[in-house]
């Protein structure tokens, strides 16, 4: 008897790790926290697809927009730790959202577990082709000769496209401009390539695409090297105006997840973002693969909270 309550014993300590090494044994669910189209939502579902192979389990692609990614980032917090359900976040719903808005409904850092990092991109400086402007340092001598022409568009208050144009205004010494903040990119891109403003910091997704086809024109990116996808425009330092800023994108899980999987999901995202078939839609959007270890991963997004918050606060952005 005793013998079988030994055996008993020793299976009843085994079943969790049992159940760990089968992991993942139904679908998964990568929340996304802005609209499809959007370089988020690409990178979101190239990485998907490749995932669901490795670990042989469908990831189902759940887009979650609003508030600059803090309802996914809401719901995320709240979801169980069992690492069925995974977030791609970027550093606007961490780094930037803690000084942006009052009361967020979730800790950027604690209420998480970071798996990795898995692309970054810059933003591309660009203008209307018909606007004499063929360099950064044309540009800022054409804002300051023309009062009427004072103006620049960005996906709203505080995001990565926001805090690039005011870094540039200082930088320039270009004294008031008139931000024009649309509800998403897709409307601040529109208005560039009508001709409504003078300049924007695009996401490279549409950037690329509309350099391209002939109706933007590239300045200047904000990466510290030039970006495999346009590789005949400089950077901004380059150009002779440090504006680095790059949008780092990564994945999460709620807090709590078990190490094991947080570190089986590190490991098989290492190989997902080098795949070919995910390299290429990277080339395409501008984005680049990286990653790093869960506990690099959550230094960054530490470090980063005061870095941009202090971007914010410069830029005098705030939504209550």
């Amino acid at each position: 008897m005793r013998t079988l309550a030994a055996i008993a014993l020793l299976l009843a300590l085994g079943t969790p790790a049992l159940a760990q090494d089968a992991y993942p044994n139904k679908s998964m669910r990568l929340i996304l926290g802005f609209s499809p189209g959007g370089i988020s939502d690409v990178l979101g579902r190239a990485l998907a697809a490749k995932l669901s192979t490795q670990l042989g389990q469908q990831i189902v692609v759940e887009n979650r927009p609003g508030a600059g990614g803090s309802l996914a980032a809401g719901f995320v917090a709240k979801a169980p730790n069992d690492g069925y359900t995974i977030w791609l976040q970027d550093m606007t719903s961490h780094a930037i959202n803690q000084s942006l808005y009052k009361g967020l409904p979730y800790h950027p850092v604690n209420d998480f577990a970071p798996i990795s990092l898995v692309a970054y991109s810059p933003l591309m400086l660009a203008t209307h082709p018909s606007q004499p402007t063929n360099t950064v340092k044309e540009l800022v001598e054409y804002l300051k000769a023309n009062q009427a022409r004072r103006t620049y568009a960005t996906a709203g208050n505080g995001t990565p496209n926001h805090l690039a144009a005011e870094m540039l205004r200082n930088l320039a010494n270009l004294g008031e401009l008139v931000h024009v903040p649309y509800k998403g990119s897709q409307p601040s891109v529109v208005a560039l390539m009508g001709n409504e403003i003078a300049f924007s910091f695009l996401s490279m997704p549409p950037a690329v695409s509309g350099v391209k086809n002939g109706q933007l024109r590239g300045l200047a990116v904000t990466s510290a090297k030039r970006v495999s996808a346009v590789p005949e425009i400089p950077t901004m330092i380059e150009s002779g105006f440090p504006v680095e800023l790059v949008v780092y994108t990564g994945v999460l899980a709620p807090a709590g997840t078990p190490a094991p999987i947080i570190q089986k999901l590190n490991a098989e995202l290492a190989k997902t973002v080098v795949a070919d078939e995910v390299k290429k839609i990277y080339a395409t959007i501008g984005a680049e693969a990286i990653t790093n270890s869960p506990a690099e991963f959550k230094a960054m997004m530490e470090s980063d909270i005061g870095k941009y918050g202090a971007l914010v606060k410069a830029a005098g952005a705030r939504i209550d």
